[in-house]
Formats: structure tokens, C-alpha cells, sequence
């Protein structure tokens, strides 16, 4: 079983860690039997499971709903729960969602996108010792902002932003990073200088894990793959198979190649 310590201790060693994204028990269990690190109950589940265009319309109670689900199918796995759009717009409402979230579901991290405009809320979790992982990068929450899902941190002017961003989130007390669809080189140098475990996608092999949509690795999702992730069932005879490959490459360092980075 992982924890907060043993994950940082894996990145002091330099030991690779393997995270999916886990909407319901069955899944939860095999993920977790298989040995992946981290289980993430990503508001991807809007797109993946609910078969919206985006992730916005998650609420609340659908994402503490799945992530009920997953901790009733792998009740000794380390599971980091989304707080989905317009659930921590203040601190006071951060709080009450992030309350909400460990209480009802048993989950050891919360998540949230932003940078320095996130730094009050990632403040005040963590003088109530509510364990945070931020998010940087593609936000999927901000995609109508952004116009769309391009990758983030191409010029010099937003690598600085996003690098900055980091450093002031660990300061204020995160402690996980998700960095998604930047410059593997930015990714690599952010993962070097902070202490807290980096977990890249579409971020190169630099960080200090990856973690995957787990119905894009499964080849479960419709239309095309995203470039960053990869079919893990092709070559694979069974689900398990697939999911153990995945976290052999990651641990590795196989996965991700260059074709899978920007």
C-alpha cells in the first residue's frame, strides 16, 4: 500500500511511479492487484464513462459517487479524487468540497488545476492537513479558456509561468504535481527541482511517474488516442496483462517514448 512518504521516497530513489484513472470497483480491484502506485478518480470519467464532451459537467456528488466505488474494489489502494469544475472557487468552498471528498470516500489526496491564482486554496487544505496534488499544464476544466486542448508551455514567456507555477504551488503546501501536455523538457526540469513527486502525461519520461486515462490505455475509448497515450491491450491477452505491462515500462522508463511527448 502506498502513502505519501513511501511515493516521495520511490522519486528520492528514483524509482518510476505507475498511476491510472479508476471510475468504479471491478477496475479498482484489478488496477490495484496488478500494482499500480496511485489510483486516480479523474473527472475524465465526464468524458469516459458519461460520454460528455468535457469534463465541466462533473459534479460533486458523481466524482465522490466513483470514487466510492473504487475504494469499495481496492480498499487498501492510495487514491487521489479530482475536486471537479466550480467545487473550489473559494476557500471556504475548497474546504467543504475537499471535506466532503475524504470523508464520504475514504481517498488519502485531493486534486485541483491552476497555479498561483490556486495557491490560497492549496494553502488553507494544507494547514488542515488535507494532502493536495496540483495540476498544471492542459487543464481540462479551463478548456473553453484556452480553446481547446493544445499543449501548454511552447513559448519561453509560458514555460517561465508554468515552472513558476510549480514552485510557488509546492511551497504553499502541494504535495503531488500532475504536469499534462508540456514540453518534456519543461516537465523534466520542474520534476529535478521540486521534492514532491511529478506525474507526467503527455510530459515526456523526465517526470517522476506517468499516469494514463485508463480506458485510453485499454483501447476502450472511441474515436482517436490522445498522442500520449498508447494501446497497452495490443500484444496483451487480458486486461491484467495490459495494466502490468503499463506499470513494467513506466517502472522502466519505456513508457513514455518520444512519440508519445511534445
Amino acid at each position: 500500500m502506498s502513502t505519501i512518504e513511501s511515493l516521495k521516497t520511490k522519486k528520492a530513489n528514483g524509482e518510476k511511479i505507475s498511476c491510472l484513472t479508476a471510475y468504479d470497483a471491478s477496475f479498482a480491484s484489478l488496477f490495484f492487484s496488478a500494482g499500480v502506485d496511485i489510483l486516480l478518480v479523474g473527472d475524465s470519467l465526464g468524458m469516459v464513462v458519461q460520454g460528455k464532451e468535457t469534463t465541466i459537467p462533473v459534479t460533486l456528488e458523481e466524482i465522490i459517487y466513483h470514487a466510492q466505488c473504487v475504494r469499495r474494489g481496492a480498499p487498501q489502494a492510495f487514491v487521489i479524487v479530482d475536486l471537479p469544475f466550480a467545487s473550489y472557487f473559494s476557500v471556504e468552498q475548497t474546504l467543504e468540497s475537499a471535506a466532503q471528498v475524504l470523508k464520504q470516500t475514504g481517498a488519502q489526496v485531493v486534486k485541483l488545476e491552476g497555479g498561483k491564482n490556486r495557491l490560497p486554496v492549496v494553502a488553507a487544505l494544507a494547514q488542515q492537513g488535507i494532502p493536495v496534488c496540483a495540476h498544471l499544464g492542459l487543464l481540462p476544466q479551463s478548456v473553453h479558456k484556452k480553446s481547446g486542448y493544445k499543449v501548454q508551455g511552447k513559448s519561453q514567456a509560458d514555460a517561465v509561468a508554468i515552472y513558476e507555477d510549480a514552485m510557488a504551488l509546492e511551497e504553499a503546501g502541494a504535495d503531488f504535481l500532475v504536469l499534462e501536455c508540456v514540453p518534456a523538457s519543461l516537465a523534466k526540469r520542474i520534476s529535478v527541482a521540486l521534492p514532491i513527486p511529478v506525474i507526467g502525461i503527455g510530459a515526456g519520461s523526465g517526470c517522476d511517474g506517468q499516469v494514463l486515462v485508463s480506458y485510453d490505455m485499454l483501447a476502450l475509448t472511441q474515436g482517436k488516442r490522445p498522442k500520449f497515450s498508447k494501446d497497452f491491450m495490443q500484444g496483451s491477452d487480458s486486461i491484467e496483462t495490459a495494466v502490468k505491462t503499463f506499470i513494467s515500462e513506466v517502472k522502466q522508463g519505456v513508457f513514455p517514448g518520444e512519440e508519445h511527448s511534445f
